[in-house]
């Protein structure tokens, strides 16, 4: 009787050994066969396969996985979209371009927009890329100061322009009411789903010190960064906005450390570092590149500006000529309105940033209007992976990748959950990948020509959908998403 019953359960432990066998393997939608996968989140670095389906990432395996549709990535690297925090371009056409350049998520987080649910709404289904953006102090105050809703300042800058040569939201002091006002219009933008409180102070001269200090209470409250352009540009600049951050318990990100913090980048880093070692939330971002810009009609450029950005007027470039200005050129443009080229930085400055593996890249990219602005809008990602990363090695290239992914969705994921499943290569997470050639990767565009696409990036992946394929856009592609804080 035991011999028999032995006997049975072998049989039935064959049967089920011999049924696995004949399970066929699961066939996915999509397989990105051999590439070498690169994920920052974990230090992954090996030769994988990834399925995709739904827009997620569902398996990966060292072992084939079977597809439906199986793309051979051999010799490339499959790496997380690439997040970039500081997108002025949110037009169709400018996110096209950041597509080309890696970017799978673009987000207006200095500056940001106001009102912020109208402002989403205008981008449902226009978007190659995910798009989302912060509560903006500067448009929140010329809806306060000038009565004028821009929306987003980026896109909008005639809006702005009609209001005159000086909006008062910009050159007027505060009232207590109007501060109490003012925070009112900050919460309701988070109430509608912004990611976080974006401010340009140096574009807003009259703020004092204080009203700031109540905008930065709005975030606080909510645990919401506040992304912060400084007062001015160096160290002092610098100093007061962690003050501010430190005193009213807010977590900062200081934009483009590269010409904030100029020829003092090396103190203000260590400032960064001193404030973050005594337990302050301080990030920092910069773009890789020795110009900036900016529009030359905005406060920035009112009396005094050489002493605040330490320059004068050979240093600035008209884009669409590339004419050096003069005092009459300066003042001619800037009763017209643009963007301005600002010649203002040593590459050694913006090496020492670059090379910091804590610090991210943030484009500051411009929107293109009548094809000219600051090449930064269509090369930054694919600059620093050719020429700092590959020519220059000032980091490895997961350092670069991470500063280009986890670290930005690291940022904003406490607050902004839907970043928990971006700028990593998991199962479950968002299939968005950027896939390269580490050989051939490198920005083209130039300030004579800033539109020119980035070249070594053959696919670009946003939901699951290639928004660039073989290294051509594909035609009406708009699988971004809106990135939002749910209420």
């Amino acid at each position: 009787m035991a011999t028999t019953l032995r006997a049975r359960r072998l049989s039935l432990a064959v049967l089920a050994v011999g049924l696995l066998a004949c399970t066929p393997e699961p066939k996915y939608p999509l397989v990105l066969r051999g590439g070498r996968v690169m994920d920052p989140a974990t230090g992954v670095d090996t030769i994988q396969d990834i399925a995709i389906a739904d827009g997620r990432i569902v398996a990966i395996s060292a072992a084939p996985l079977q597809g439906d549709s199986i793309l051979d990535l051999t010799g490339l690297v499959v790496a997380p979209g690439f997040i970039d925090l500081h997108a002025h371009g949110q037009t169709t056409s400018d996110l096209a371009l950041r597509a080309q350049d890696g970017v799978t998520t673009a987000l207006e987080m200095e500056v940001g927009v106001y009102p912020v649910a109208s402002w989403y709404a205008s981008m449902e289904g226009q978007s190659p890329i995910n798009y989302g953006a912060a509560v903006g102090h500067i448009t929140a105050r010329l809806a306060e100061f000038d009565g004028v809703e821009i929306g987003h300042q980026g896109t909008n800058t005639g809006a702005v322009f009609a209001i005159g040569p000086r909006p008062r939201g910009f050159n007027e002091a505060a009232t207590p009411a109007q501060i109490t006002s003012l925070a009112t219009r900050l919460q309701r933008g988070l109430d509608e789903g912004a990611l976080g409180v974006g401010f340009g102070i140096n574009y807003t001269p009259a703020a004092t010190t204080e009203e700031i200090a109540d905008m930065f209470r709005v975030a606080a409250a909510r645990k919401a960064t506040a992304f912060v352009h400084t007062r001015a540009f160096g160290l002092g600049a610098i100093r007061e906005a962690i003050g501010t951050a430190r005193e009213t318990g807010t977590s900062l990100h200081i934009v483009h450390i590269g010409s904030s913090g100029g020829s003092e980048i090396g103190a203000a880093l260590a400032l960064i570092d001193s404030s973050r070692a005594a337990g302050q939330d301080v990030t920092t971002e910069i773009y890789p590149y020795t110009a900036a810009s900016t529009m030359i009609n905005s406060a920035m450029f009112n009396e005094g500006w050489q002493e605040n950005l330490k320059i004068s007027y050979g240093d600035l470039a008209w884009p669409s000529t590339g004419e050096r200005l003069t005092a009459e050129s300066f003042a001619k443009y800037r009763a017209e309105g643009g963007a301005v080229i600002i010649h203002m930085m040593q590459d050694r400055y913006v090496e020492l940033g670059l090379a910091r593996p804590d610090v991210m890249i943030g484009s500051d990219g411009m929107p293109f209007v009548n094809g000219s602005a600051h090449p930064r809008g269509a090369g930054s990602s694919a600059r620093v992976l050719g020429l700092y990363t590959r020519e220059k090695q000032l980091m490895t290239l997961m350092e670069a990748l991470a500063k280009l992914t986890i670290l930005p969705a690291r940022r904003l994921e406490a607050y902004v959950p839907q970043m928990r499943q971006k700028g990593r290569i998991a199962v479950g997470a968002d299939a968005d990948l950027t896939i390269f050639d580490p050989s051939t990767v490198r920005d083209l565009a130039t300030f004579e020509k800033p539109m020119v696409a980035s070249t070594g990036i053959p696919y670009v992946m946003v939901n699951g959908e290639f928004v660039v394929y073989r290294g051509t856009p594909v035609d009406g592609a708009r699988p971004g998403r809106a990135v939002r804080v749910a209420p």
